[in-house]
């Protein structure tokens, strides 16, 4: 094994390997190193997200989906299917296998492209070189032109529900139920909470969720939120705000065994839940644990990121950061973009990230999606704007698939109708937004958007619909008087 490369990555998550990959086709001698392994103790690439996070979380999403619509939506179709039973372990396998297929197809990546795939932990020491520790203990220093730290992020824990892998649990725990719980509690109503949750409610379970936020979702556009609330809240999922949790309790024995948890409600009463199971997602934090030696001159920021500038450089020389362990939102196209921009500018070119337009998607049914401003930040701002909203329920495809719950938003700039934000809730979501996501790069108007011919029938007509309807010219529904 060459101890010199070109760029040695640390960490082969969405923003590792994508960088590493890029960095190879660009003709730069390329390793990544990663500490993952799987269950039989072998060195597996693609980090949390390809593990424990996007990926397996999805391929439980689609499967509780498919057992739900089965189960409740086939009889509208004139379809009956008698007494309905969802096998958990069978369900929790297929994940399984998904994880190891797109883990697998990291690795063939790899060694398509030529990069080196080292396993085991990558500590950064000065002067750009690298400590390698193999999964075997044997240490080894590497030395490199650029360094990329890609150690993306970690669930947070919280003192008052200890997870203990059993009972309590993080988000990656709650992938591993080998039968649905009667009674689960779910500490945190944002992003994973939501779609952990809904995987769980549509297989059978009472699913609490305890969020501590006055508002629902309070990150997204918050008409969004509202309606997504009243969606969900109609599913069965009871969501509690302003909900604080004081305390939990392991009782019982074996498979009699529950937590009970403590929580102040929103009029500062103290309340008790008893659950069956109980997962904690309060969020992630930087995980950078063993990576950085004193001296190796990369610091970090006052909340336990790696600093970097606009163009992911750190405080050290030749060293870069990228994805989750830096600021900036933690999602994995984010840190997939930013892996692609260091390689490129390690190889000379001049790329940038746009930053004011990444598409952020929870991966409920009926998903929910955005890209660029809420209008609450625009109201923030002091920014002169127009809306335009359209219902799915006034689509015909969105009625002929039994998909007409939602809407979507759309804001545009009031005086030269340049679209600012997508918010939308309902059917395709991730899809949809990404439409407009494009026409933002290229600065489009809504008037652009509007005078684009959608395919009919489509879900995306909703978008070209709302779009119209920033300037009062939706067609398929009356027309709200603009602001003033």
């Amino acid at each position: 094994m060459s101890d010199k490369y070109d760029v040695i990555v640390i960490g082969s998550g969405p923003a590792g390997y994508v960088g590493a990959i890029r960095c190879a086709q660009l003709g730069l001698k390329t390793a990544c190193i990663e500490k993952w392994k799987d269950k039989d103790g072998k060195g597996i690439n693609g980090g949390t997200c390809l593990n424990t996070g996007c990926i397996p979380s999805k391929a439980l999403l689609d499967s509780s989906q498919k057992f739900h619509y089965a189960e409740e939506g086939f009889a509208t179709h004139g379809i009956s299917t008698g007494k309905l039973a969802i096998d958990v372990p069978a369900m929790i396998k297929r994940k399984e296998a998904v994880v190891k297929q797109m883990s697998g197809g990291v690795a063939g990546l790899f060694q398509s492209n030529k990069v080196k795939s080292l396993y085991g932990t990558g500590k950064l020491l000065a002067g750009k070189k690298v400590e390698f520790t193999d999964n075997e203990g044997k240490t080894t220093t590497l030395e490199a032109e650029n360094v990329i730290l890609a150690s993306g992020s970690v669930p947070v824990n919280i003192g008052v529900a200890p997870v203990d892998n059993d009972v309590i649990v993080d988000s990656s725990g709650a992938l591993e139920f080998q039968e649905v719980p009667k009674r689960l509690g779910v500490i945190g109503a944002g992003v994973i909470g939501l779609e952990l949750g809904s995987v769980w409610k549509r297989v059978g379970a009472e699913v609490v969720l305890l969020e501590a936020m006055d508002n629902f979702l309070s990150i997204m556009d918050q008409q969004i939120a509202k309606e997504a609330q009243k969606i969900f809240t109609k599913q069965g999922l009871d969501i509690r705000l302003s909900c604080r949790v004081t305390g939990t309790e392991v009782k019982g024995r074996g498979k009699k065994k529950e937590v009970e948890v403590t929580y102040t409600d929103k009029d500062g009463n103290e309340q008790k839940e008893v659950f069956d199971k109980l997962i904690v997602c309060v969020g992630r934090k930087p995980y950078t644990e063993g990576l950085l030696a004193e001296d190796s001159g990369v610091n970090l920021d006052e909340r336990g990121y790696i600093y970097v500038n606009d163009l992911c450089s750190t405080d050290a020389p030749g060293v870069w950061a990228v994805g989750d362990v830096v600021r900036g939102p933690m999602l994995a196209h984010k840190g997939s973009e930013e892996g692609v921009m260091v390689a490129e500018r390690i190889a000379g070119q001049k790329p940038l990230v746009n930053y004011d337009i990444i598409p952020n998607v929870i991966y409920t049914h009926p998903e929910v999606a955005s890209v660029g401003k809420t209008e609450e930040q625009l109201k923030a701002e002091g920014e002169d704007y127009e809306v335009g909203t359209f219902p799915f329920m006034a689509v015909g495809r969105a009625v002929a698939s039994d998909e007409a719950e939602g809407m979507v938003k759309i804001i545009a700039d009031a005086k030269t109708d340049r679209v600012l934000g997508a918010h939308i809730v309902g059917p395709s979501a991730s899809d949809l937004v990404q439409q407009v996501a494009i026409a933002m790069e290229f600065g489009s108007s809504a008037e652009d958007i509007g005078m684009t011919v959608f395919g009919h029938p489509t879900f995306s007509e909703a978008v070209k619909e709302a779009a119209l309807a920033v300037g009062g010219h939706a067609i398929h529904m009356p027309n709200r008087k603009k602001r003033k």
